[in-house]
């Protein structure tokens, strides 16, 4: 038997946990799926949109893969800080995988970034996600003009989140508190700004198009801006390499073609969207070529945000314009990626925010560590799609096969449960999950909704533990 930790229980650590079992190279491994919270699934319960349905709807085949009979579940673990320390972990288990992606995001590095009202968007996701560590009432969204800083996906995500009603998201699991705060939102405007063209923006274009689909909503933007970027103007395939890139550059993804087409069509229409007839409860205007320099202050709030206008610079990048434009937020959302934390007792690469590794196996001094492994963002840094971690998880899985020989020659614990309950934790099994499950359906039941997430710890591991301290 060969008895492997994962740490961990999104996508990255799930696929991992699948291949171990579901290999027959090396017989009889046994697998704990440890998580520093009561839940599993990771970002796919704290990350995915809560009217994405249909992404979310993953935790039906992660939820397969961590009821096989070899792997056992195991929530409110955390390893490292005032949990188990990594040296101990080893002592229990013959490898250990961590899988704990990126915990952070990247900040803005410009004055005034600290100020109340700014906020990173990871905050505001945990919070109408329902994450524990999140402040119930941290977001009054009184702010009547919203300013998200960047052009992926997670900042689509947000523009989309605030220009919905709450009626919008009532079918969804959103928490009471946030539903209520969203439906008193006095929210009228959001920009969303990135420092490039719309050929290099990030978000996909699924996502793009949602936002002209928003009942209540409309989209706004700027045809001569847009114009800037050389891809805009032909985005054909032969055409224009991604914004005036040098002359042997590759030509326009196929993505980034479909992103620059839908906006040629918005600019064309004019203000666009299902919520664009009639009067709009909000507008979202798209704006690139913005850099932000400065938040500003007033009151000692944030009142918006100070941005160096951008030009193409001739070789794939931009350059300042000389030019400046404020735009008035008394809530401003950074959106610039995520950055990986490091992990107490293993080793960091600060430059890379990652673990380093050699094919998923954990470096010490530029030499392979005996049974500590990686997988997944705190692997290969904040890139791809949640698809993206199952060949990661594969190809540390891989490693960890290839040293089987090894690794079954390390003591492990009879009992590792037991042990950790012995140095003071109180773990989650599957069942306590299942019971948390139930208590948010019966939350839900109560609002009149479906399924409603706890949002705090007290709730989550009363639930857990088959109590009903679960309220709204």
């Amino acid at each position: 038997m060969l008895r492997v930790a994962v740490v961990g229980s999104g996508p990255s650590g799930v696929y991992a946990a699948q291949a171990l079992v579901e290999q027959d190279r090396v017989p009889d491994v046994r697998v704990h799926v440890l998580d520093r919270l009561p839940c599993p699934y990771g970002l796919v319960r704290y990350g995915v949109a809560p009217d994405h349905e249909k992404i979310k709807s993953l935790q039906n085949s992660l939820r397969a893969v961590l009821e096989h009979e070899r792997i056992t579940f195991l929530g409110n673990v955390e390893v490292g800080g005032d949990g188990i320390p990594s040296e101990r972990l080893a002592e229990l288990y013959q490898a250990v995988v961590y899988c704990v992606g990126a915990a952070t995001d990247r900040g803005l590095a410009v004055p005034g970034e600290d100020l109340p009202g700014s906020c990173s968007a990871t905050e505001f996701v945990s919070w109408y996600s329902a994450h524990p560590d999140a402040a119930a009432n941290s977001f009054a969204l009184q702010a009547r003009s919203v300013v998200v800083i960047g052009v992926g996906n997670v900042a689509v995500d947000v523009a989309r989140i605030l220009a919905r009603s709450a009626e919008e998201l009532r079918p969804t699991d959103v928490p009471h508190g946030a539903l209520g705060a969203l439906a008193g939102s006095r929210v009228r405007e959001v920009h969303m700004a990135g420092r490039r063209g719309p050929s290099q923006a990030r978000f996909t274009t699924k996502e793009l198009r949602e936002l002209g689909a928003l009942p209540r909503a409309r989209v706004v933007v700027d045809e001569a801006e847009l114009a800037l970027d050389p891809a805009y103007v032909d985005p054909s395939p032969r055409s224009a390499p991604a914004l005036s890139s040098p002359p042997n550059a590759p030509p326009l993804t196929a993505a980034a073609r479909r992103n620059v087409e839908v906006l040629r069509g918005w600019a064309a229409a004019g203000p666009t969207g299902a919520g664009a007839e009639g009067d709009p409860l909000r507008t979202i205007h798209l704006r690139f070529f913005l850099r932000p320099v400065e938040l500003l202050e007033r009151d000692g709030r944030v009142a918006g945000v100070r941005f160096a206008r951008t030009v193409p610079d001739g070789s794939g990048g931009v350059r300042d314009a000389g030019t400046y434009e404020d735009i008035d937020a008394q809530l401003v959302l950074r959106a610039v990626g995520y950055r990986g934390l490091p992990l107490p007792g293993l080793p960091f690469d600060p430059a890379r925010g990652t673990v380093p590794h050699l094919a998923g196996r954990v470096l010490r001094d530029g030499v392979p560590s005996p049974g500590e492994y990686v997988a997944g963002w705190i692997k290969r840094g904040p890139t791809g799609v949640i698809g993206s971690n199952r060949s990661c998880a594969k190809e540390t899985v891989t490693s960890l096969l290839d040293d089987a020989t090894l690794l079954a020659g390390r003591p492990s614990a009879p009992d590792p449960v037991a042990a950790l309950r012995a140095g003071g934790l109180r773990p989650v099994e599957w069942d306590g999950w299942l019971s948390i499950e139930r208590a948010e359906a019966a939350l839900g039941l109560s609002l009149g909704r479906g399924p409603v997430k706890i949002p705090d710890w007290a709730g989550l591991l009363s639930a857990a533990d088959g109590g009903d301290r679960a309220g709204p």
